[in-house]
């Protein structure tokens, strides 16, 4: 937020009528409906064709007679799907006319369910996996920093950013598979080489149901990363053997146009 207002303090400088508002989970909710029938099924309660609403696009329409919702083809879980935005006391009214569908394919899920796919996806969680100590350098998200922007070094933490692409970092976020019968590997998790040296820390880890066998993510030595690379966890005073994997763990669904 205190980025977003200096932003709008700089742009009114600069003479462009601009305004932010805020809205509070008082006034502003948001339903995230995913899996390969997540879309088909909402489509039954709207009113715009959705077929046409590629991965990260947006709108409004009505859903269930409820006006103005933002429907927008993105989620945390690596799955076609959409994250909507409605108000609050709108909530209930929706969620129940999706669940309610006598020809439906939607269900209610938990947070521990959602995280899961999130981690087979290799999607960071802000204050696990990245935090403001974190650059996306180190994170593995260099993606999203458009090479204009990197060449113009005009945005918040550009010097250090760039610095680091011309001179590499001392740490990577990878992907670890478990060994067989190792315990799950949760954050704070030390990481060692085969040398018992310790060398990274685990920042998310959850037993993957797709693959049926534990995952984690976290930070490795640069030297370290290379995929295949046999590590050792401290798990409970215990070590596991795990390996460096190739992130995302499960292949992604996101609905692109055609090609």
């Amino acid at each position: 937020m205190a980025v977003m207002s200096d932003a709008v303090a700089s742009f009114k400088a600069q003479g462009k009528d601009v305004s932010v508002q805020f809205l509070s989970s008082d006034e502003q909710s948001l339903l995230a409906v995913q899996g390969p029938h997540a879309v088909s099924d909402l489509q039954k309660l709207c009113t715009k064709d959705l077929s046409r609403l590629y991965f990260m696009n947006s709108t409004t329409d009505t859903i269930a007679g409820v006006e103005n919702c933002r429907i927008t083809r993105c989620g945390y879980t690596g799955e076609d799907g959409v994250e909507i935005s409605i108000p609050s006391n709108k909530a209930a009214d929706i969620a129940s006319a999706l669940l309610e569908q006598k020809v439906g394919n939607l269900k209610l899920a938990g947070l521990g369910a959602r995280d899961s796919l999130r981690l087979e996806a290799g999607l960071c969680l802000y204050g696990n996996d990245i935090d403001e100590t974190t650059t996306p350098v180190e994170a593995g998200l260099l993606w999203l920093v458009a090479k204009q922007r990197r060449a113009e070094n005009n945005f918040p933490g550009s010097d250090k950013i760039n610095n680091q692409i011309k001179n590499g970092v001392t740490r990577r976020r990878v992907g670890f598979k478990m060994s067989a019968g190792s315990a799950p590997a949760r954050q704070h998790v030390e990481i060692f080489d085969n040398e018992h040296h310790k060398i990274g820390e685990i920042t998310s880890g959850c037993p993957s149901p797709c693959l049926q066998q534990n995952i984690a993510m976290g930070y490795i030595r640069e030297e370290s990363k290379k995929v295949g690379t046999e590590v050792t966890l401290k798990i409970r005073d215990k070590f596991y053997h795990s390996q460096v994997a190739k992130m995302p763990f499960v292949a992604t669904h996101y609905y692109q146009p055609p090609k």
